[in-house]
């Protein structure tokens, strides 16, 4: 009987919204990202479940619930596109930090670079946590076993029981597993979340923030930028392997590239942290366009970390327009 209630709510999901993952849509694609480090890796496994769970929908057999069914597709569709990846990073891990008068490197392929997470409005802040850049990069140096012990069970909150069965190994692999990955992602985790840092500064200080730091952009105001910076803050630029760290290198930067443009700014949320949408002038276009996704980490009340993912393909998944009218 139970068996045949988990196959009619599945089937009666599938037919009525058309989505085998239902109500669990947002959750497995978090874990998919979480997992692989890209959004648009997530959303083709996100759609590898979907088909997966389509197809054998009518082998559930309600053994577990249908969230750890979805899981479990979930972190095998991940293991397999694992086999056939290198782990993604930020230019931070790539190389060393640009030397003063130095030119800037050349663009390396996308497929090397961890890419910005949408939020989603009906995440908690728990979870948010798992999808900051931080904890992204870090569960990025795992081993793939280890990245899905990781994530199934602190994460989702799976027991090791259920993440054994799902990634077809013993209860004493997960575990072994597990111990690794924590104790490699306590090595370089910040000791403060974002979440915990933006919730100190709270809505007003968080707007007063992006609203000095798109000013500072606009009127090209090093003083003003200078000041919002901490002093060991980092400047980086995916898919351009260079990047800045301290107020000298980053003014030098500042100088010679953003600072000789003109920009519009709309405030956007990426990986739970603050974003800020980045449109600099054509002249040719008449308008200003898509350029970077600025995805800022925040100590106390300055800022420590900018990541400007370069590219405008991203723009639509964080609902921000293409361009912005001079």
């Amino acid at each position: 009987m139970i068996k045949d209630l988990w196959k009619d709510s599945l089937v009666e999901l599938a037919s009525e919204m058309d989505d085998p993952l239902g109500p669990f849509r947002s959750e497995v694609r978090a874990h998919c990202y979480r997992m692989l480090g890209s959004y648009h890796d997530a959303e083709d496994a996100l759609q590898e479940v979907s088909l997966r769970a389509w197809r054998g929908r009518a082998a559930f057999e309600g053994r577990s619930s249908l969230r750890t069914w979805l899981h479990r597709i979930a972190v095998n569709t991940c293991l397999n596109e694992l086999e056939r990846r290198e782990r993604r990073v930020l230019p931070v891990e790539f190389g060393p930090a640009n030397e003063a008068g130095v030119p800037f490197a050349e663009p390396l392929g996308e497929a090397l670079w961890l890419e910005p997470f949408p939020d989603d409005p009906q995440q908690r802040a728990t979870d948010r946590e798992s999808v900051e850049l931080a904890f992204v990069a870090a569960v990025q140096h795992l081993t793939a076993n280890q990245r899905a012990a990781l994530i199934m069970f602190d994460v989702l909150g799976f027991s090791a029981h259920e993440v054994a069965d799902a990634m077809g190994t013993t209860q004493a692999s997960v575990n072994s597993a597990l111990q690794r990955a924590r104790d490699r992602v306590a090595e370089t985790l910040p000791r403060r979340s974002q979440q915990s840092m933006l919730a100190a500064l709270g809505d007003d200080g968080q707007r007063t923030l992006v609203a000095r730091y798109t000013a500072a952009l606009q009127n090209h105001d090093m003083d003003a930028m200078l000041e919002l910076l901490t002093e060991d803050a980092t400047w980086s630029m995916p898919p351009i392997p260079s990047w800045f760290r301290g107020h000298e290198a980053i003014a030098a930067f500042l100088v010679e590239g953003p600072f000789t443009q003109r920009w519009r700014h709309r405030p956007a949320r990426a990986n739970g942290q603050l974003a800020v949408g980045c449109y600099r002038w054509n002249a040719d276009a008449g308008t200003h366009v898509a350029y970077a996704l600025d995805v800022l980490d925040v100590r106390d009340d300055r800022i420590c970390s900018i990541v400007g993912f370069l590219g405008d393909v991203r723009f639509a998944a964080f609902d921000l327009p293409p361009h912005i009218p001079g």
